[in-house]
């Protein structure tokens, strides 16, 4: 008997069932079944219900009622399965939410006991301070959870020293198909928990002994070998790798191993990753504790994202192998690694001691599964036989006949992965947008080369939907038959994830892409970088689920909401899932307005710190943006769109006259008005009013500057620099005088663009920047004309009015770009509009890509090499008496980077601790009804904390108007810009 196929009518059985028998939430709306229809694979299974268990008894509830109904059971962990390992027709149970502790750490034993949601890298927290770790690290290490390690049967790169997690698991607290709760253990009577296993065993011995467990990676299919007497009969290693098709998990014992003392990295260079593979056999006898191989085209992929300072100096190579090396002492380490290196076959050697550089190569490796998802042309590449193995000394002639036959197959990509065990994980840019034609050809072919060399289909990430169809390829029919059996014994009723390693699913079908239909760019983003094309845009989530990370200790500022909340919906990849099925129109069938669209953005900061933070480059304030832009043109917006999206409009008019400014102030300090003005403009009441210059910046240096800088229009400049032909020199003023003494005539000019809310809300900052630019040399010329970016429009999806308020600062500050004058921002966010969102908007103006190519935040001017930065005529204040806690805003952080800044605090000698995450007011996020308990849950992250444990004196240093804001209104803390603190010491 099998499961029962899916209907309407048995959902709200189900469903029904699933409510009265479970504490935990049960949802079978269309947006959440829409997050969950995918996991980090090609394929698209839309469940009928998901299930959120509260703890164990809660998951046998569960597995209960499955039975009961007949319907499958599906359990998943953090979702990053690349193989369509975790996602089901049925019931998907998603233990990461509540069944996720660790229960217990036992530094003697060196074991810990653990729940299956329990993410990896909170048992590395829990056992650190013991001086232990769990063995096998994935890179998805910091979201994947222990019960989908013990699924896949997951590695990582220091298996080549610690083992597969079936290596390092002792025993599981599991309960079958059938309703059985067991342990599974090794040893004498471990087989009697299963009825039938134990003559199973027996009568296929010879099968087991000579096509199981040839060699370290041969992960696909049933880990049958375990079961051996001579193998310990060790039942709990057998159901590692089993992925979820015979027992649900409820708990695990596992072993843990001491944290190497001094790893050093060694990073050795080859001309092509076939030869990098060729060395791996001698490099394996020094023992080291990793050995990755990674294809230089995926480093190429970093420094053109982030820029050349993310990549640490490397040796010269077309591949490399990243070897780390242990020790008890760091020099024992580094005597280790020359050894090791003298047999690499290669001079291009480059050694990392523990540090910044070795973590900045170990963060490359672990993106490699997003950076990996476009080729070096740019087109999408997809998993599916990302995952083979073979024996490490067949590895080099493996990768070249690879190689060969995706040429023949005209498909490319970037490969990497665990060398030392022979692994080789590698997506490829088969054309799917269509059928999956072209995935069935290569991958039929390529599990023929694979067998030819004696290797695994999979070597970590499980068969799943993608490659169980081809395990006859792999194994004999008696073999196949053997799996079969062992599931029929476990699971009678085939309910247990259904469609994978036994009888499956046919590796073309429930493909996601081919269902999706091209939604081409309009009035809105021009979405260049994915072929015009908003699907092709969406799709760029693979579903590796970093937003679901804490990355925090390691500067990564995704996803705010996700940290704050905890629910997919809220996460980066949540929101692509559901934009991915309105693409396809399945579930989310109401287009740009389905309310499923709009509810999981709504909680979207727009931060942008996917854009940088995602390895694929998922960029989701920009589709929340084209979202909103869609589904309002030509349409009544809410109220805050108008309130919110033009508030540099209405600071422009409250401050143009003056005094008007000071009355609407004293109103709006009326704290009944005030709640008033907030509820009538779509805004959170426990919020507080902006507060409006007195004077804007730009009356001030129109009337009052006293020479401090010139105001000077583009064509003015223009002009004069075809009059001069040269950069310095005095600007002409409005009467066609010059102004300046001879020493002002040899500075260099800069043009500051003073933005709207430095103009007209913070005009200290922009004071400030024009006293510490004049100190650093700089003739500061401010442009006669108002110049707006239109952030606020582009925040909420009103892009008409952003392009046009982006057409007119381009005819106010084109001129100055064009003729090579630097532009220094002020607003963190609006500088990002002018080095992204300017020229996806306007992409066919060229005066788009000089203004960006010109904008600099005032630490990158500052920080440049002379003569774009001031040199010698310069040197940085002393802030060696300041201690700061920096909000760097997030905008800064995902465009720019944050890297000039650090390096001017650090070279005037300040001492500062530098926040990961997001502030929480994001513009007009936490401004917005609704958003308020969302806004401070995400200053608790980071921002709030920090300030509370700030000593007496200290600086809170925040470029961001909302960082600043953010700190005001919820802690009291009154925050400076950078401009201001320097300028406080000239």
């Amino acid at each position: 008997m099998t499961a029962t196929t899916d209907s309407a009518v048995r959902t709200d059985h189900v469903v029904h069932a699933l409510r009265s028998a479970l504490r935990g939430d049960v949802d079978d709306s269309s947006r959440r079944r829409a997050e969950y229809s995918t996991d980090a694979s090609n394929y698209r299974v839309v469940p009928q219900v998901v299930a959120f268990p509260r703890d164990v008894d809660d998951v046998l509830a569960a597995a209960e009622v499955s039975r009961t109904l007949g319907v499958p059971l599906t359990s998943r962990g953090g979702g990053t399965s690349v193989a369509g390992n975790s996602v089901g027709t049925g019931i998907v149970l998603d233990f990461s939410r509540h069944v996720n502790r660790v229960l217990e750490i036992d530094p003697e034993a060196r074991t810990a006991r653990v729940e299956p949601g329990v993410i990896m890298a909170t048992v590395q927290k829990a056992a650190a301070p013991h001086g232990l770790r769990f063995g096998p690290d994935p890179s998805t290490w910091t979201r994947a959870t222990l019960g989908g390690m013990i699924g896949n049967n997951a590695c990582g790169p220091r298996a080549v020293a610690y083992g597969r997690t079936a290596d390092n698991v002792l025993a599981l607290d599991a309960i079958d198909g059938a309703g059985r709760r067991f342990e599974a253990r090794s040893g004498a009577g471990a087989l009697d928990a299963v009825p039938g296993l134990d003559a199973l065993v027996r009568s296929n011995l010879d099968v087991i002994r000579t096509e199981l467990g040839r060699f370290g990676r041969q992960v696909s299919g049933y880990s049958l070998e375990h079961l051996l007497p001579e193998r310990g009969t060790d039942l709990a290693k057998a159901l590692v790798g089993t992925e979820g098709t015979v027992t649900t998990l409820l708990g695990a014992t596992v072993r843990l191993v001491p944290v190497a003392a001094a790893p050093v990295l060694v990073v050795l260079g080859y001309p092509d990753m076939p030869t990098a593979a060729d060395a791996v056999p001698a490099l394996l006898a020094h023992g080291p504790l990793a050995i990755e191989g990674m294809d230089s085209r995926l480093v190429d992929v970093v420094r053109r994202v982030k820029g050349a300072a993310a990549v640490p100096d490397l040796p010269p190579g077309g591949g490399w192998l990243m070897v780390e090396v242990g020790g008890d002492t760091l020099d024992e380490a580094l005597d280790r690694a020359r050894a090791l290196a003298a047999d690499a076959a290669t001079t291009a050697v480059g050694l990392f001691p523990p540090g910044p550089e070795a973590v900045a190569m170990w963060r490359i490796r672990e993106d490699g599964a997003g950076l990996g998802g476009r080729t070096p042309s740019g087109e999408q590449a997809w998993p599916g036989f990302e995952d083979s193995a073979v024996p490490p000394e067949r590895l080099g002639a493996y990768l070249r006949e690879l190689e060969a036959l995706m040429a023949t197959h005209q498909v490319d990509g970037l490969a990497y992965g665990h060398f030392g065990d022979g692994c080789v994980h590698l997506r490829l840019d088969v054309p799917m947008e269509r059928s999956g034609d072209p995935l069935r050809a290569f991958m039929t072919d390529a599990a023929h080369l694979v067998a030819s060399h004696g290797g695994s289909l999979s070597g970590e990430h499980g068969d799943g939907r993608a490659r169980s169809e081809l395990l006859p390829v792999m194994y004999s029919e008696r073999a196949i038959d053997l799996f079969a059996a062992f599931k029929d014994l476990l699971d009678p009723r085939d309910l247990l994830n259904p469609g994978v390693l036994v009888r499956p699913r046919p590796l073309d079908a429930d493909l996601r892409r081919p269902a999706a239909r091209s939604l081409l760019a309009g009035s809105g983003f021009s979405f260049a970088h994915d072929a015009g094309d908003f699907t092709t845009a969406v799709h760029r989530c693979v579903g590796v689920g970093k937003c679901r990370a804490d990355g925090r200790e390691t500067g990564s500022f995704m996803c705010p909401s996700y940290l704050a909340t905890k629910d997919e919906k809220d996460s980066t990849r949540g929101r692509a899932r559901v934009l991915q099925e309105m693409a396809n129109g399945g579930l989310v069938d109401r287009g740009w307005t389905s309310p499923e669209v709009h509810d999981v953005l709504d909680l979207c900061l727009s931060c942008k710190a996917c854009s940088s933070d995602c390895p694929a480059g998922v960029d989701m304030a920009q589709y929340k943006s084209e979202v909103l832009h869609r589904t309002y043109s030509g349409r009544l917006r809410p109220v805050h769109h108008y309130a919110l999206g033009w508030l540099p409009r209405w600071a422009r008019l409250i401050t143009a006259v003056p005094g008007v400014s000071a009355l609407v102030n004293a109103v709006l300090g009326v704290r009944p008005v005030a709640k008033a003005v907030l509820a009538a403009g779509g805004m959170d009441t426990r919020r507080k009013m902006v507060t409006f210059a007195r004077t804007p910046f730009r009356a001030w240096a129109r009337h009052g500057a006293g020479g401090a800088v010139t105001v000077t229009s583009g064509a003015g400049w223009k002009e004069r620099s075809t009059t001069d032909g040269q950069r310095s020199g005095a600007a002409p003023r409005d009467d066609g005088s010059t102004a300046g003494s001879v020493a002002a005539q040899t500075r260099p000019p800069v043009l500051l663009w003073v933005d709207s809310f430095s103009d007209t809300l913070s005009p200290s900052v922009a004071h400030a920047a024009v006293k510490v630019l004049r100190a650093a040399g700089y003739e500061v010329l401010v442009p006669e004309h108002d110049a707006c970016c239109g952030l606020t429009w582009i925040s909420t999806g009103q892009l008409d009015g952003a392009r046009k308020q982006l057409t007119h600062l381009l005819e106010v500050l084109g001129p100055f770009a064009v003729n090579g004058v630097p532009i220094v921002g002020l607003e963190p966010s609006c500088t990002a509009v002018l080095r992204s969102d300017l020229r996806d908007l306007l992409p066919d103006d060229p005066r788009a890509v000089a203004v960006a190519r010109e904008t600099r935040t005032l630490a990158e001017l500052l920080t440049a090499p002379a003569p774009i930065g001031p040199g010698d005529r310069w040197t940085v204040p002393d802030l060696s008496d300041v201690t700061a806690v920096v909000q760097p805003h997030c905008h800064h952080h995902s465009v720019m980077t944050w890297t000039p800044d650090r390096r001017l605090l650090t070279d005037a000698g300040a001492q500062f601790s530098a926040l990961a995450g997001c502030c929480g007011l994001a513009g007009n996020f936490g401004m917005e009804k609704g958003h308020y308990d969302v806004s401070v849950a995400v200053a608790e992250n980071s921002l709030l904390p920090a300030l509370r444990d700030a000593a007496p004196g200290d600086v809170y240093l925040a470029d961001g108007y909302s960082c600043r804001t953010q700190a005001d209104q919820l802690a009291g803390v009154q925050g400076l810009h950078l401009a201001e603190l320097l300028a406080s010491r000239l």
